[in-house]
């Protein structure tokens, strides 16, 4: 059983939606818990990374969607 029968189809999108939320959180918690002056750069971008990454989740989902049996047999 390889990973992609476990994953679903189109691999390549479902990592690159993991890649955007763990750079997002990490670039998250740095912005709220790092003594930085410029904190809210990294609270932001890290808020729009992950925000993006739906983008990859929705498109991952569709891809995966199977048609009913109603609307093969048509």
């Amino acid at each position: 059983m390889g990973c992609s029968k476990i994953v679903g189809r189109c691999f390549p999108i479902f990592v690159i939606a993991i890649v955007f939320d763990v750079v997002g959180i990490v670039l998250l918690l740095l912005g709220i818990f790092a003594q930085l002056t410029y904190w809210d750069f990294f609270i932001y971008t890290g808020a729009i990374i992950i925000s993006l990454s739906l983008i990859f989740w929705i498109c991952w989902y569709s891809v995966n969607l199977e048609p009913s049996e109603e609307l093969r047999l048509a």
